[in-house]
Protein backbone atom coordinates (compact mmCIF):
# COMPACT_ATOMS: atom_id res chain seq x y z
CA UNK A 1 0.00 0.00 0.00
CA UNK A 2 0.98 3.73 -0.92
CA UNK A 3 2.28 5.42 1.99
CA UNK A 4 -0.56 7.87 2.97
CA UNK A 5 -3.53 5.02 2.41
CA UNK A 6 -5.55 4.28 4.81
CA UNK A 7 -5.16 1.01 5.52
CA UNK A 8 -8.06 -1.03 5.13
CA UNK A 9 -9.50 -3.68 7.45
CA UNK A 10 -11.98 -5.46 5.51
CA UNK A 11 -11.49 -8.98 5.07
CA UNK A 12 -9.33 -9.62 7.91
CA UNK A 13 -12.24 -9.94 10.78
CA UNK A 14 -12.24 -13.35 11.98
CA UNK A 15 -15.48 -15.49 11.59
CA UNK A 16 -16.80 -15.16 15.44
CA UNK A 17 -16.90 -10.88 14.68
CA UNK A 18 -20.32 -9.65 15.36
CA UNK A 19 -22.03 -7.47 12.77
CA UNK A 20 -20.68 -4.13 12.72
CA UNK A 21 -22.16 -1.04 13.85
CA UNK A 22 -21.30 2.71 13.78
CA UNK A 23 -21.59 5.07 16.92
CA UNK A 24 -20.71 4.44 20.41
CA UNK A 25 -23.26 1.31 21.11
CA UNK A 26 -25.34 3.93 24.02
CA UNK A 27 -28.73 3.09 23.89
CA UNK A 28 -31.54 6.08 23.73
CA UNK A 29 -33.06 6.21 27.21
CA UNK A 30 -36.85 7.55 27.62
CA UNK A 31 -37.60 9.54 31.17
CA UNK A 32 -39.95 6.82 32.06
CA UNK A 33 -37.34 4.02 31.51
CA UNK A 34 -39.30 0.92 30.92
CA UNK A 35 -36.36 -0.72 28.65
CA UNK A 36 -33.62 -2.37 30.63
CA UNK A 37 -34.27 -3.43 34.42
CA UNK A 38 -32.54 -1.30 36.36
CA UNK A 39 -32.65 -1.07 40.52
CA UNK A 40 -34.22 2.19 41.55
CA UNK A 41 -30.89 4.64 41.82
CA UNK A 42 -31.63 5.45 45.15
CA UNK A 43 -32.03 1.80 46.63
CA UNK A 44 -27.86 1.43 46.28
CA UNK A 45 -25.99 1.07 49.59
CA UNK A 46 -23.75 3.19 48.26
CA UNK A 47 -22.17 4.76 52.04
CA UNK A 48 -22.11 0.86 53.27
CA UNK A 49 -20.52 -0.40 50.36
CA UNK A 50 -17.74 2.49 50.09
CA UNK A 51 -17.57 1.82 54.40
CA UNK A 52 -16.66 -2.26 53.11
CA UNK A 53 -14.25 -1.36 50.59
CA UNK A 54 -12.45 1.61 52.98
CA UNK A 55 -12.33 -1.50 55.80
CA UNK A 56 -11.11 -4.06 53.10
CA UNK A 57 -8.45 -1.57 51.64
CA UNK A 58 -7.04 -0.95 55.44
CA UNK A 59 -7.04 -4.65 55.72
CA UNK A 60 -5.69 -5.84 52.40
CA UNK A 61 -4.85 -3.06 50.44
CA UNK A 62 -1.29 -4.66 49.77
CA UNK A 63 -2.33 -7.62 47.86
CA UNK A 64 -3.92 -4.57 45.26
CA UNK A 65 0.16 -4.57 44.36
CA UNK A 66 -0.27 -8.40 42.94
CA UNK A 67 -3.03 -9.76 40.21
CA UNK A 68 -6.01 -11.20 41.88
CA UNK A 69 -7.00 -14.70 41.95
CA UNK A 70 -7.63 -15.70 38.32
CA UNK A 71 -10.84 -17.35 39.96
CA UNK A 72 -11.86 -14.68 42.14
CA UNK A 73 -11.25 -13.23 45.64
CA UNK A 74 -11.14 -16.25 47.71
CA UNK A 75 -13.36 -14.89 50.24
CA UNK A 76 -15.97 -13.81 48.18
CA UNK A 77 -16.61 -17.42 46.71
CA UNK A 78 -16.64 -19.12 50.01
CA UNK A 79 -19.09 -16.38 50.69
CA UNK A 80 -20.94 -17.88 47.44
CA UNK A 81 -20.51 -21.23 48.37
CA UNK A 82 -21.95 -20.87 51.36
CA UNK A 83 -25.07 -18.89 49.70
CA UNK A 84 -25.65 -21.40 47.56
CA UNK A 85 -25.84 -24.06 49.83
CA UNK A 86 -27.63 -22.11 52.31
CA UNK A 87 -30.64 -20.95 50.17
CA UNK A 88 -30.60 -22.93 46.78
CA UNK A 89 -29.67 -26.31 48.08
CA UNK A 90 -26.27 -26.53 45.75
CA UNK A 91 -23.22 -28.45 47.70
CA UNK A 92 -20.31 -26.88 46.03
CA UNK A 93 -16.74 -26.16 47.33
CA UNK A 94 -15.09 -22.56 46.64
CA UNK A 95 -12.64 -24.19 44.51
CA UNK A 96 -15.73 -25.28 42.36
CA UNK A 97 -17.13 -21.58 41.72
CA UNK A 98 -15.82 -18.94 39.88
CA UNK A 99 -16.32 -15.19 39.69
CA UNK A 100 -17.08 -13.11 36.86
CA UNK A 101 -18.45 -9.95 35.76
CA UNK A 102 -21.58 -10.31 35.95
CA UNK A 103 -23.58 -13.24 34.59
CA UNK A 104 -23.52 -12.32 30.98
CA UNK A 105 -19.76 -13.25 31.24
CA UNK A 106 -19.85 -16.98 32.74
CA UNK A 107 -22.89 -17.90 30.15
CA UNK A 108 -20.22 -16.42 27.50
CA UNK A 109 -17.42 -18.76 28.87
CA UNK A 110 -20.16 -21.86 29.19
CA UNK A 111 -21.69 -21.31 25.47
CA UNK A 112 -18.02 -20.80 24.39
CA UNK A 113 -16.60 -24.12 26.07
CA UNK A 114 -19.75 -25.73 24.73
CA UNK A 115 -20.95 -24.98 21.15
CA UNK A 116 -20.12 -25.29 17.57
CA UNK A 117 -21.54 -22.98 14.88
CA UNK A 118 -24.46 -24.80 13.94
CA UNK A 119 -25.57 -26.94 17.31
CA UNK A 120 -28.41 -26.63 18.24
CA UNK A 121 -29.19 -25.04 22.26
CA UNK A 122 -32.80 -25.44 23.05
CA UNK A 123 -34.66 -21.97 25.22
CA UNK A 124 -37.60 -20.95 26.16
CA UNK A 125 -39.78 -19.84 23.11
CA UNK A 126 -39.08 -15.80 24.37
CA UNK A 127 -36.01 -15.58 26.63
CA UNK A 128 -33.38 -13.10 27.99
CA UNK A 129 -32.04 -10.90 24.50
CA UNK A 130 -28.40 -11.10 26.26
CA UNK A 131 -27.99 -14.67 26.06
CA UNK A 132 -29.46 -14.75 22.54
CA UNK A 133 -26.70 -12.21 21.21
CA UNK A 134 -24.26 -14.69 23.15
CA UNK A 135 -25.75 -18.01 20.95
CA UNK A 136 -26.06 -15.56 18.04
CA UNK A 137 -22.35 -14.81 18.20
CA UNK A 138 -21.37 -18.36 18.17
CA UNK A 139 -23.50 -19.26 15.80
CA UNK A 140 -26.10 -21.65 17.58
CA UNK A 141 -28.98 -23.06 15.93
CA UNK A 142 -31.03 -21.57 18.97
CA UNK A 143 -34.39 -23.22 19.05
CA UNK A 144 -37.46 -22.24 21.16
CA UNK A 145 -39.62 -24.02 23.27
CA UNK A 146 -42.97 -23.49 23.93
CA UNK A 147 -43.57 -22.40 27.30
CA UNK A 148 -46.96 -21.62 29.81
CA UNK A 149 -47.29 -19.50 33.18
CA UNK A 150 -45.28 -22.91 34.74
CA UNK A 151 -42.53 -22.82 32.58
CA UNK A 152 -41.42 -25.25 29.39
CA UNK A 153 -43.71 -28.31 28.36
CA UNK A 154 -42.38 -30.88 28.56
CA UNK A 155 -43.68 -32.81 25.83
CA UNK A 156 -42.67 -29.49 23.33
CA UNK A 157 -39.19 -29.91 25.17
CA UNK A 158 -39.10 -33.77 24.02
CA UNK A 159 -40.18 -32.85 20.73
CA UNK A 160 -37.43 -30.28 20.27
CA UNK A 161 -35.14 -32.59 21.33
CA UNK A 162 -35.99 -35.63 19.14
CA UNK A 163 -36.49 -33.18 16.36
CA UNK A 164 -33.00 -31.83 16.29
CA UNK A 165 -31.40 -35.41 16.34
CA UNK A 166 -33.70 -36.27 13.50
CA UNK A 167 -32.12 -33.69 11.57
CA UNK A 168 -28.32 -35.31 12.48
CA UNK A 169 -28.07 -32.55 14.81
CA UNK A 170 -26.52 -32.46 18.11
CA UNK A 171 -28.09 -30.65 20.88
CA UNK A 172 -25.69 -29.16 23.22
CA UNK A 173 -27.25 -27.74 26.30
CA UNK A 174 -30.68 -26.54 26.95
CA UNK A 175 -30.43 -22.58 28.43
CA UNK A 176 -33.57 -21.41 30.62
CA UNK A 177 -33.93 -18.94 33.50
CA UNK A 178 -36.10 -20.83 35.67
CA UNK A 179 -36.54 -18.37 38.18
CA UNK A 180 -38.70 -15.25 37.47
CA UNK A 181 -37.92 -15.95 33.59
CA UNK A 182 -36.49 -13.28 31.40
CA UNK A 183 -38.66 -11.39 29.52
CA UNK A 184 -41.87 -13.83 30.81
CA UNK A 185 -41.84 -12.89 34.34
CA UNK A 186 -43.08 -16.90 35.69
CA UNK A 187 -41.58 -19.40 37.90
CA UNK A 188 -40.65 -22.69 36.73
CA UNK A 189 -42.91 -25.50 39.03
CA UNK A 190 -40.85 -28.27 40.76
CA UNK A 191 -43.12 -30.81 38.71
CA UNK A 192 -41.76 -28.69 35.19
CA UNK A 193 -38.23 -28.43 37.09
CA UNK A 194 -38.04 -32.71 37.33
CA UNK A 195 -39.29 -33.34 33.91
CA UNK A 196 -36.82 -31.33 32.95
CA UNK A 197 -34.23 -33.28 34.01
CA UNK A 198 -35.49 -36.33 33.70
CA UNK A 199 -35.80 -35.43 29.53
CA UNK A 200 -32.19 -34.15 30.05
CA UNK A 201 -30.65 -37.26 31.18
CA UNK A 202 -32.90 -39.61 28.62
CA UNK A 203 -31.39 -37.69 25.93
CA UNK A 204 -28.12 -36.73 27.05
CA UNK A 205 -28.51 -33.32 26.92
CA UNK A 206 -26.78 -30.52 30.01
CA UNK A 207 -28.79 -28.09 31.62
CA UNK A 208 -27.78 -24.34 31.94
CA UNK A 209 -29.66 -22.93 34.98
CA UNK A 210 -29.48 -18.79 35.04
CA UNK A 211 -30.86 -17.92 38.01
CA UNK A 212 -29.74 -14.62 38.61
CA UNK A 213 -33.25 -13.22 39.69
CA UNK A 214 -33.63 -15.76 42.31
CA UNK A 215 -33.14 -13.03 45.15
CA UNK A 216 -36.14 -10.62 44.48
CA UNK A 217 -39.16 -12.22 45.55
CA UNK A 218 -41.55 -10.52 47.71
CA UNK A 219 -44.02 -12.85 46.87
CA UNK A 220 -45.21 -16.92 47.11
CA UNK A 221 -42.68 -19.62 48.05
CA UNK A 222 -38.55 -20.70 46.96
CA UNK A 223 -38.86 -23.18 44.40
CA UNK A 224 -35.41 -25.49 44.42
CA UNK A 225 -32.71 -24.99 42.20
CA UNK A 226 -32.75 -27.36 39.18
CA UNK A 227 -28.69 -28.08 39.75
CA UNK A 228 -30.19 -29.36 43.39
CA UNK A 229 -32.13 -31.70 42.17
CA UNK A 230 -30.04 -33.18 39.28
CA UNK A 231 -28.20 -36.49 40.87
CA UNK A 232 -26.59 -36.81 37.34
CA UNK A 233 -24.30 -33.96 37.07
CA UNK A 234 -25.54 -32.41 34.51
CA UNK A 235 -26.28 -28.82 35.64
CA UNK A 236 -24.05 -25.95 35.04
CA UNK A 237 -25.37 -23.11 37.03
CA UNK A 238 -24.70 -19.26 36.83
CA UNK A 239 -25.86 -16.71 39.78
CA UNK A 240 -24.86 -12.65 40.06
CA UNK A 241 -24.66 -10.06 42.60
CA UNK A 242 -26.04 -7.54 39.88
CA UNK A 243 -29.32 -7.59 40.62
CA UNK A 244 -29.39 -7.19 44.09
CA UNK A 245 -26.32 -4.77 44.72
CA UNK A 246 -25.38 -2.64 41.66
CA UNK A 247 -25.80 -3.50 38.21
CA UNK A 248 -22.65 -1.15 37.49
CA UNK A 249 -20.47 -3.57 39.86
CA UNK A 250 -21.09 -6.48 37.05
CA UNK A 251 -20.02 -9.50 39.58
CA UNK A 252 -21.28 -12.69 39.05
CA UNK A 253 -20.89 -16.49 38.96
CA UNK A 254 -21.05 -20.04 37.64
CA UNK A 255 -20.16 -23.40 38.71
CA UNK A 256 -20.80 -26.46 36.72
CA UNK A 257 -19.83 -30.53 36.90
CA UNK A 258 -15.78 -30.78 36.95
CA UNK A 259 -15.08 -31.53 33.49
CA UNK A 260 -16.72 -28.43 32.06
CA UNK A 261 -15.07 -26.26 35.29
CA UNK A 262 -11.57 -27.51 33.76
CA UNK A 263 -12.79 -26.77 30.50
CA UNK A 264 -14.21 -23.12 30.95
CA UNK A 265 -11.36 -21.65 33.30
CA UNK A 266 -8.42 -21.15 30.75
CA UNK A 267 -11.39 -19.69 28.73
CA UNK A 268 -11.85 -16.36 31.20
CA UNK A 269 -8.99 -13.67 30.00
CA UNK A 270 -7.76 -10.88 31.63
CA UNK A 271 -7.28 -12.65 34.96
CA UNK A 272 -9.52 -12.12 38.46
CA UNK A 273 -12.56 -10.16 38.74
CA UNK A 274 -12.05 -6.42 39.46
CA UNK A 275 -10.71 -6.45 43.22
CA UNK A 276 -12.25 -3.62 44.41
CA UNK A 277 -15.40 -4.58 43.39
CA UNK A 278 -14.63 -7.81 44.89
CA UNK A 279 -13.64 -6.41 48.13
CA UNK A 280 -16.40 -4.35 48.57
CA UNK A 281 -18.66 -6.83 46.85
CA UNK A 282 -17.83 -9.60 49.94
CA UNK A 283 -17.52 -6.99 52.55
CA UNK A 284 -21.12 -5.52 52.23
CA UNK A 285 -22.29 -9.59 51.96
CA UNK A 286 -21.21 -10.19 54.54
CA UNK A 287 -22.98 -7.39 56.78
CA UNK A 288 -25.86 -6.24 55.25
CA UNK A 289 -26.82 -7.59 52.37
CA UNK A 290 -29.85 -9.97 53.45
CA UNK A 291 -31.41 -6.68 55.53
CA UNK A 292 -30.91 -4.86 52.01
CA UNK A 293 -32.48 -7.59 49.98
CA UNK A 294 -35.76 -7.34 51.73
CA UNK A 295 -35.45 -4.10 51.41
CA UNK A 296 -35.24 -3.89 47.98
CA UNK A 297 -38.02 -6.43 47.07
CA UNK A 298 -40.59 -4.05 49.60
CA UNK A 299 -39.70 -1.12 47.22
CA UNK A 300 -40.10 -3.67 43.65
CA UNK A 301 -43.40 -5.04 45.34
CA UNK A 302 -44.76 -1.26 45.86
CA UNK A 303 -43.47 -0.79 42.22
CA UNK A 304 -44.72 -4.13 40.55
CA UNK A 305 -48.19 -3.36 41.96
CA UNK A 306 -47.76 0.42 40.67
CA UNK A 307 -47.13 -1.14 37.05
CA UNK A 308 -50.20 -3.58 36.82
CA UNK A 309 -52.28 -0.77 38.25
CA UNK A 310 -51.66 1.61 35.61
CA UNK A 311 -51.62 -1.31 33.03
CA UNK A 312 -55.20 -1.86 34.17
CA UNK A 313 -56.13 1.90 33.50
CA UNK A 314 -54.61 2.33 30.61
CA UNK A 315 -55.00 -0.76 28.76
CA UNK A 316 -57.77 -2.33 30.47
CA UNK A 317 -59.15 -5.57 28.57
CA UNK A 318 -57.36 -4.79 25.40
CA UNK A 319 -54.20 -6.00 26.76
CA UNK A 320 -53.01 -9.23 28.91
CA UNK A 321 -50.18 -9.82 31.30
CA UNK A 322 -49.56 -11.76 34.44
CA UNK A 323 -48.76 -10.84 38.22
CA UNK A 324 -44.45 -11.20 38.71
CA UNK A 325 -43.73 -12.47 42.10
CA UNK A 326 -40.20 -11.23 41.98
CA UNK A 327 -37.71 -9.52 39.57
CA UNK A 328 -38.76 -6.52 37.56
CA UNK A 329 -40.32 -6.60 34.52
CA UNK A 330 -43.65 -7.67 33.07
CA UNK A 331 -44.49 -9.24 29.89
CA UNK A 332 -47.27 -7.77 28.26
CA UNK A 333 -49.35 -8.89 24.75
CA UNK A 334 -51.50 -6.84 23.12
CA UNK A 335 -53.60 -7.97 19.97
CA UNK A 336 -52.29 -10.34 17.39
CA UNK A 337 -51.95 -7.31 14.76
CA UNK A 338 -50.00 -4.78 17.05
CA UNK A 339 -46.25 -4.22 15.57
CA UNK A 340 -44.53 -2.84 18.66
CA UNK A 341 -41.49 -2.81 17.11
CA UNK A 342 -42.76 0.15 14.94
CA UNK A 343 -44.10 2.08 17.95
CA UNK A 344 -40.69 1.97 19.67
CA UNK A 345 -39.36 4.98 17.90
CA UNK A 346 -42.56 6.52 18.96
CA UNK A 347 -42.61 6.02 22.47
CA UNK A 348 -39.14 7.06 22.48
CA UNK A 349 -39.97 10.51 21.27
CA UNK A 350 -42.89 10.63 24.42
CA UNK A 351 -39.85 9.96 26.26
CA UNK A 352 -41.11 6.51 27.33
CA UNK A 353 -38.62 3.16 26.48
CA UNK A 354 -39.44 -0.39 26.23
CA UNK A 355 -38.43 -3.30 24.78
CA UNK A 356 -40.34 -5.01 22.07
CA UNK A 357 -40.90 -8.71 21.96
CA UNK A 358 -39.09 -9.70 19.24
CA UNK A 359 -35.93 -8.80 21.11
CA UNK A 360 -36.59 -12.00 23.08
CA UNK A 361 -37.32 -14.49 20.64
CA UNK A 362 -35.04 -17.19 19.23
CA UNK A 363 -36.03 -16.58 15.59
CA UNK A 364 -35.86 -12.94 15.86
CA UNK A 365 -38.96 -12.61 14.20
CA UNK A 366 -42.23 -13.41 16.22
CA UNK A 367 -43.41 -11.18 19.38
CA UNK A 368 -44.31 -8.28 17.78
CA UNK A 369 -47.57 -7.78 19.54
CA UNK A 370 -45.55 -8.13 22.94
CA UNK A 371 -43.19 -6.08 25.05
CA UNK A 372 -41.28 -5.80 27.91
CA UNK A 373 -42.00 -3.56 30.52
CA UNK A 374 -39.49 -2.91 33.52
CA UNK A 375 -40.56 -1.22 36.35
CA UNK A 376 -37.42 -1.11 38.85
CA UNK A 377 -35.70 2.32 38.27
CA UNK A 378 -39.03 4.64 37.96
CA UNK A 379 -40.58 5.87 41.52
CA UNK A 380 -44.50 4.63 41.24
CA UNK A 381 -45.89 7.79 40.27
CA UNK A 382 -43.49 8.24 37.24
CA UNK A 383 -44.69 4.25 36.47
CA UNK A 384 -47.78 5.74 36.49
CA UNK A 385 -47.24 9.36 34.22
CA UNK A 386 -45.10 6.72 31.90
CA UNK A 387 -47.85 3.89 31.42
CA UNK A 388 -49.75 6.67 30.64
CA UNK A 389 -48.17 8.05 27.86
CA UNK A 390 -47.30 4.56 26.52
CA UNK A 391 -51.06 3.93 26.45
CA UNK A 392 -51.38 7.05 24.13
CA UNK A 393 -48.73 6.41 21.40
CA UNK A 394 -50.54 2.67 21.39
CA UNK A 395 -53.67 4.40 20.80
CA UNK A 396 -52.76 6.41 18.36
CA UNK A 397 -51.06 3.25 16.42
CA UNK A 398 -54.40 1.90 16.59
CA UNK A 399 -53.69 -0.73 18.80
CA UNK A 400 -55.51 0.67 22.01
CA UNK A 401 -59.56 2.00 22.12
CA UNK A 402 -59.70 5.70 22.72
Amino acid sequence: MAEHDEFNFQGLFSDRAPEARTGSGAARRGKYDFAVAYPDPASLPLKDLADGLQQALREEGRELAVYPHPEGYPPLREYVAEKLRREREIGVSPDEIVLADGSSQPLHMLIDALVNPGEVVLTEDFVYSGTLGILRRFRADIRGVQCDGEGMLPDALESAIVAAKAEGKAVKMIYTIPTFQNPQGWTMTLERREAMIRLARKHSVPILEDDCYVDLRYDGDPVPSIHSLDKAGLVMYVGSFSKIIAPGMRIGYLTAPAAVMDVVRPIKSGGGVNQFTALAVHRYATSGLQDHIADINDILRAKRDAMLAALGENFGSAASWDRPDGALYVWVKLREDADLTATHALALDADVGYQPGVNFAPDGVSGKNYARLCYGYNTPEEIHEGIARLAEVFHKAGYLPG
